[in-house]
C-alpha cells in the first residue's frame, strides 16, 4: 500500500531513508514530504517513531474533482461508517492548489458535510466537530483536479514530543532539530563517546531532542504521554525522578485502554499497543543508560529556566547541564570529539546580526576546534560570516523561513585558509558571473530540488568552459565541481591559457568553498562530430548523488563524461512519469539513468540495452542502490541497432538517444544521421499501441529526415521543452523528438 508523510521542506530526502529504516518497502522523496510503499503497521510505526515526519496519511479515497459538486460527490462515496463509530468526533484538514477550488477552509467543510450526511442517510448520530483533539482526523489534498482523502494516523503534527511546556522566543520545531543533529551525524558520535554542546541553547530544543535520540526514546512516547496527562485533567506534578515521564511513573501506564493517536476505525489498536510496549522498554533501557554528555548555554536567564523545565518534562534534566553565559565566554571543552549544534537568530522578530554570526565561529574554534558543528543559519551569508568551512550546505525550512544548514568538520579553520588569496581581477569577474548564475537558478532549483546543475557555460568568452556540480546524497554530504575546458583557438598564447584556467579554477572553489581534490578538470576538444570518450586518472572516487527521485551513482574523474547527462533532466522525468505502470526501453542506455528513474517511478519493466560492459555494469549498481532489480529490470549487452531488429518484445515508452558516431569493434559503424531512419523504423515498430518513442541526440548538424519518418510515424520536435534552465545558454546542446504511431 502507497501512503505519504508530510515534512518540513528540505528533510525529504532524510525523510525517505528514515521511512525505509523504519520497515517501509519503498520511499521516495517528493516534495515536502516521502510517497512510501508499506503495511499499515509500517506506517503505524512512523507515527511513533519518525523523527523528521510532520504527518503520516493513509489513503481511503482519491477521485478526479473538478469542482465543488465533485468533492462533495466523492467524499459521499467513501462508507464513512466503517472508518468512524457513532458519536465520535471529525475533524477535516484541507490543502487545495487550482482553479477549481481555492478556499482550504471552505473544501474542509464540504467534505465534513458529505460524513455528516452519510451518518444521516443511515439514521445514525452525526459525528460533531472537534479540531483539537478529534476521534477521526482526515486530510484533504487537492491538486490538479484530483483530490485525496486521508486518515491522519497521528491525529495532528508530528513535531510535537509532548514535552515542551516553556519556549523562548522563535523555538526550533523538534522535527527540524532532529534534522541538524542527524545532518551533524549525532547518532554515531554520541555511539562514539561524543558530546553534544548548544552555546545559544534558548529553551534547549536540540539538547533535548538530542537526549532522547541519543536514549532511543520513540518521539511519539512523550506525545501519548502528553495526551494522558491532558485527559487526566491538566499538568502534572514533576517528580524528583529525572526519568519519571518517559517510565510512566505520572500517568497510568499505556494499555488498551489508553487513547491511541487515531480511533479510526480502522487502525491496528493491537499492532499499536505492541509497538508501544517494546518502544517503552527500549525507552527505559536507554535512558538509565544515557550519559550526562549534554551541555548548554545562552546569555538569557529565562531561556535556561525553560530549558530545564523542558528538560524535566521530557525525562532527561539529569543528563543535560545548563549555564547562563554569553557566547564569548564558552570556555575551551574537554578534550576528545564532540558535536556542537546551534539555532542561532535569524528571522524578523530576532533581528539576524552578522557580527554574532562572527562571534559564534570565533568562540568555537577556541572553545572546540577538533569537534564538528551542525548550525542552522538564517541564510548562506549568515553561514559565511561565522568564518567557519563548511564541508557540507543545506537548504532547509523553518516554517516559511528558508534557512542554510552548515556541517563543519573539524571546527577549526586551515591556517592557509584564515588568510585566503584574493582573486585577481579575471578571477573575480568569473566568481561574480557564477553568483549571478546561482541567484537566478535558485528558486528553480529550489522549487524541483535540483543538487546537481550547471553553473556556468563559457558565459566569459576567454574563460571557455562549463562547470557543473555535483552535491553528493548522503554519506559526507560533499560537493564536487566537474569543470569542462573548451579548446582555446590555436592563436591564443600557453601561457594565457593557462593563467585563465587557473582564475577559473579559483574562481570556482572560492564560489563554492570546494577544495582542489574535489575538482575534476577536463579539456574537451572537438573531434569529429563532437567530444569523444576518455579515460583519466583513476581516483577511484564515485559518490552518490539524486535526480528525480532516483539515488544515482557518479564519477567525475575517471571518464570524460559523469555517468549523468544533466541536459536531460527534464526529459527523463516526463518519460519517468509516462512510464509509471508501463513498459520502458531505454536503448544505447549509458549507465541507465532513464531505467533507474522510470523505476523508482512504478515502472512495470524495463529493458536497458547498450554495448558497453562497463556502463551495464554501472547501470546495474544504480539500480540496486534503489533497492531495483530481478526480472523486471532486463539489461541486454550488445549493438542496440542489430538487437532492436532481432527482439520481439513490446514496450509503451521508448528512449532513444544514440552517440554521434561508434566505431567499435563488437558491432558495424554508427553513424546517427545515417542510420537514423533505419533506427526510428525499428523502434516504432517495438512501440505498442498508445505508446510513445522520444528520440534525442546532440549532434549539432544532425537533419532528420522529416519526409522517410513520416512513411511511419506522427513525429514531433519538442527540444525547447526538454532543455532546463541550466542550460539555456546551451540550447542546442541536444534535440529531441515524440514519435507516436501514425
Amino acid at each position: 500500500m502507497k501512503f505519504f508523510v508530510s515534512c518540513a521542506k528540505g528533510l525529504e530526502y532524510l525523510l525517505a531513508d528514515e521511512l525505509v529504516a523504519l520497515g517501509a518497502s519503498r520511499a521516495t522523496a517528493a516534495s515536502a514530504g516521502a510517497n512510501a510503499e508499506g503495511s499499515l503497521a509500517d506506517a503505524q510505526r512512523a507515527v511513533l517513531w519518525s523523527r523528521l515526519a510532520s504527518r503520516v496519511l493513509w489513503p481511503l479515497a482519491s477521485f478526479d474533482c473538478p469542482d465543488e459538486q465533485a468533492l462533495y460527490d466523492g467524499a459521499a462515496a467513501v462508507p464513512w461508517t466503517e472508518h468512524l463509530a457513532e458519536g465520535h468526533t471529525l475533524a477535516v484538514d484541507a490543502h487545495v492548489s487550482g482553479d477549481a477550488i481555492t478556499h482550504a477552509r471552505f473544501a474542509a467543510q464540504r467534505v465534513k458535510d458529505a460524513v455528516v450526511d452519510v451518518f444521516r442517510a443511515e439514521g445514525l448520530e452525526r459525528p460533531s466537530v472537534d479540531v483539537d483533539a478529534p476521534d477521526l482526523r482526515l486530510n484533504l489534498s487537492l491538486r490538479k483536479g484530483r483530490a485525496t482523502l486521508s486518515v491522519d494516523l497521528g491525529g495532528g503534527a508530528l513535531h510535537r514530543r509532548g514535552w515542551r511546556s516553556s519556549q523562548h522566543e522563535a523555538p526550533l520545531k523538534e522535527n527540524l532539530a532532529a534534522a541538524v543533529l542527524l545532518r551533524g551525524g549525532w547518532p554515531k558520535m554520541y555511539a562514539e563517546g561524543g558530546a553534544l554542546l548548544d552555546p545559544m541553547c534558548g529553551s534547549g530544543t536540540l539538547l533535548v531532542e538530542g537526549a532522547l535520540m541519543a536514549a532511543d526514546v520513540a518521539p511519539g512516547l512523550g506525545r501519548m504521554q502528553a495526551a494522558l496527562e491532558t485527559a487526566a485533567g491538566g499538568e502534572p506534578e514533576l517528580a524528583d525522578d529525572p526519568w519519571a515521564v518517559a517510565r510512566g511513573k505520572l500517568a497510568p501506564p499505556f494499555t488498551d485502554e489508553a487513547s491511541p493517536p487515531s480511533r479510526w476505525r480502522g487502525f491496528d489498536l493491537a499492532g499499536w499497543n505492541a509497538l508501544v510496549a517494546e518502544a517503552r522498554e527500549r525507552a527505559q533501557a536507554g535512558l538509565a543508560a544515557l550519559r550526562p554528555v549534554f551541555h548548554g548555554s545562552d546569555l538569557d536567564p529565562r531561556a535556561i529556566e525553560a530549558a530545564r523545565d523542558n528538560a524535566m518534562r521530557a525525562g532527561v534534566a539529569a543528563a543535560i547541564e545548563l549555564q547562563v553565559r554569553d557566547i564569548d565566554a564558552l570556555p575551551p571543552q574537554a578534550a576528545g570529539r564532540g558535536l556542537v549544534v546551534c539555532n542561532p537568530p535569524y528571522d524578523r522578530r530576532l533581528a539576524a546580526d552578522a557580527a554574532l554570526y562572527r562571534r559564534i565561529g570565533q568562540a568555537l574554534q577556541r572553545a572546540v576546534p577538533q569537534w564538528r558543528a551542525s548550525l542552522l543559519c538564517g541564510d548562506a551569508e549568515l553561514a559565511h560570516a561565522t568564518g567557519l568551512r563548511a564541508a557540507k550546505k543545506y537548504q532547509l525550512f523553518n516554517g516559511a523561513l528558508e534557512c542554510a544548514l552548515v556541517v563543519c568538520d573539524p571546527v577549526q579553520v586551515p591556517q592557509r585558509d584564515s588568510a585566503p588569496r584574493e582573486l585577481s581581477e579575471g578571477a573575480r569577474m568569473v566568481a561574480n558571473r557564477i553568483q549571478r548564475n546561482l541567484r537566478k537558478l535558485k528558486n528553480w532549483r529550489s522549487g524541483e530540488g535540483v543538487t546537481c546543475f550547471r553553473a556556468y557555460d563559457a558565459d566569459i568568452p576567454e574563460y571557455a568552459a562549463a562547470i557543473d556540480v555535483y552535491a553528493e546524497d548522503g554519506g559526507e554530504q560533499r560537493t564536487f565541481l566537474h569543470v569542462q575546458e573548451y579548446a582555446p583557438p590555436k592563436e591564443i598564447p600557453e601561457a594565457d591559457v593557462r593563467r585563465r584556467r587557473g582564475e577559473l579554477l579559483s574562481a570556482a572553489r572560492a564560489s563554492f568553498d570546494v577544495p582542489a581534490e574535489r575538482v575534476a578538470l577536463k579539456t574537451r576538444e572537438r573531434g569529429k562530430g563532437g567530444s569523444k570518450y576518455g579515460r583519466f586518472d583513476q581516483h577511484g572516487e564515485r559518490f552518490v548523488v539524486r535526480e528525480n527521485g532516483a539515488r544515482l551513482w557518479v564519477n567525475l574523474f575517471e571518464y570524460l563524461d559523469t555517468g549523468l547527462f544533466l541536459d536531460h533532466r527534464p526529459l527523463r522525468r516526463r518519460m519517468a512519469k509516462e512510464a509509471k505502470g508501463r513498459r520502458f526501453l531505454n536503448l544505447f542506455c549509458y549507465t541507465g539513468v532513464a531505467s533507474v528513474q522510470a523505476a523508482v517511478a512504478g515502472a512495470a519493466q524495463t529493458t536497458s540495452v547498450d554495448l558497453s560492459g562497463t556502463y551495464l555494469q554501472w547501470c546495474a549498481d544504480n539500480l540496486a542502490l534503489n533497492g531495483l532489480g530481478g526480472t523486471s529490470h532486463r539489461l541486454v549487452q550488445g549493438d542496440a541497432l542489430t538487437w532492436l531488429e532481432a527482439d520481439r518484445g513490446w514496450y509503451d515508452v521508448i528512449f532513444c538517444d544514440p552517440p554521434t558516431f561508434s566505431n567499435s569493434a563488437r558491432a558495424d559503424d554508427f553513424d546517427v544521421q545515417r542510420e537514423h531512419v533505419r533506427l526510428l523504423r525499428a523502434a516504432m515498430a517495438r512501440l505498442a499501441q498508445g505508446g510513445v518513442l522520444y528520440f534525442s541526440n546532440n549532434f549539432r548538424r544532425f537533419r532528420l529526415d522529416t519526409e522517410a519518418v513520416a512513411q511511419f510515424a506522427e513525429c514531433e520536435e519538442i527540444s525547447a521543452s526538454t532543455i532546463p534552465p541550466d542550460f539555456e545558454r546551451n540550447a542546442r546542446i541536444h534535440r529531441a523528438w515524440r514519435l507516436t504511431h501514425a
